[in-house]
């Protein structure tokens, strides 16, 4: 096994490598990058100056300048700039030089974590990580352990009592769940729960409350799990249907097969079969989908619940980085969750093993 890990490591490498390359190919052939961003802002500033002292009519150096100006430039919108300004640009941005030139630059970056810095925030990207991990974590944590802790149990009941009237109501609570999606759910919550127009018992936005430092770890905890509880109840809401049907069928594929029959046949108690030998062999598909499950709950699954309880987490940095370009921040939050997912993705390998101890990865291969 040992050696097994060892290799799915190296591949981490050249995985990690084609990722990023792929992406900086598409983003980079994509319009509106960071020196397009800037020279808009030139414009509307420009347009802003000219309409504050001209009204609404274009003043007569703004029709000079355009008469006058018979340069062409690669970028949207760059029409009447002095060409020194966008080259200052260029340089400030790292727009001077050949793409593969930065893209290597970066990859020689990224293998010492440096990720450089933001481009219209002011701060490295890795600070800027940081500082938004609290967030995302105690989303992504909290809402997926409460995911399999509720999905697993029902999931296993269902099978178990398929057909029943627990198992048809329970999958019409499943269904509506899956229908709707979870920023639906987390606006009803607020307008139910924080003021809107019943209940006032939770804060709308935040995760701690603007007194946190002064109150007691015993306070601090209870004030944690108090903003905490709208949005990770609408992220479980819209994300336990899934792997509670996933599990159910799990299961009773697993309780079909003819070593369950033998099992029943010796004698064995219904609770002895189904944990003793149909667990381990359901929850095998149930471990493979973590590593995603954890992931996209943990960064995508979380951008429209941070959103809308106004929660500073990495979702919200990911799509503000993206709508500005910023690019750092784009291929700097990339590269730290790809290389989590692929990380999760062997830690998925070795819990297989831990669960099946007959399954011997080396010898698969």
């Amino acid at each position: 096994m040992i050696a097994y890990i060892i290799r799915r490591l190296i591949f981490v490498v050249p995985t990690l490598l084609g990722i990023i390359a792929l992406n900086f190919i598409i983003i980079q052939s994509a319009p509106g990058g960071p020196v397009e961003q800037m020279i808009a802002r030139l414009q509307g500033e420009e347009v802003k100056a000219t309409e504050r002292f001209m009204g609404s009519e274009r003043g007569e150096a703004g029709q000079a300048r355009d008469a006058g100006d018979s340069t062409t430039s690669k970028y949207r919108g760059a029409r009447g700039l002095d060409p020194q300004l966008i080259e200052r640009i260029e340089k400030l941005y790292g727009f001077d030089q050949p793409a593969y030139i930065r893209f290597l630059t970066m990859i020689r970056k990224y293998l010492v974590f440096d990720l450089g810095e933001s481009l219209f925030r002011g701060r490295s990207v890795i600070d800027l990580i940081v500082s938004k991990l609290p967030v995302s974590i105690s989303l992504g944590v909290w809402s997926t352990l409460l995911i399999y802790l509720i999905s697993i149990p029902m999931g296993i009941r269902k099978a178990v009592t398929h057909g029943s009237m627990f198992d048809v109501w329970s999958s019409t609570a499943i269904i509506v769940g899956y229908a709707i999606p979870g920023f639906l759910f987390a606006v009803l919550l607020i307008v139910v729960f924080c003021g809107g127009v019943y209940l006032d018992w939770f804060p709308l936005r935040g995760l701690v409350s603007d007194n946190f430092d002064s109150l007691s770890l015993g306070r601090k905890i209870l004030d944690y799990f108090w903003h905490l509880t709208l949005p990770v109840t609408a992220m479980v809401i819209g994300g336990f249907a899934t792997l509670t049907m996933l599990t159910k069928n799990a299961f009773l594929d697993e309780i079909g097969k003819q070593y369950v029959v033998t099992a029943r046949a010796k004698g064995l108690g219904e609770t002895r079969v189904l944990y003793g030998h149909v667990f381990r062999n359901a929850m095998l598909i149930i471990i493979a989908v973590f590593p995603a499950a954890f992931i996209s709950m943990f960064f995508a699954g979380s951008l429209l619940i941070e959103t809308i309880f106004s929660l500073d987490g990495l979702g919200l940095l990911g799509f503000e980085s993206a709508l500005n370009r910023d690019y750092p921040v784009m291929f700097g939050t990339l590269y730290i969750f790809t290389l989590i997912g692929l990380l999760m993705k062997i830690i998925s390998d070795i819990t297989y093993t831990i669960v099946d101890p007959r399954i011997d990865f080396e010898t698969r291969e």
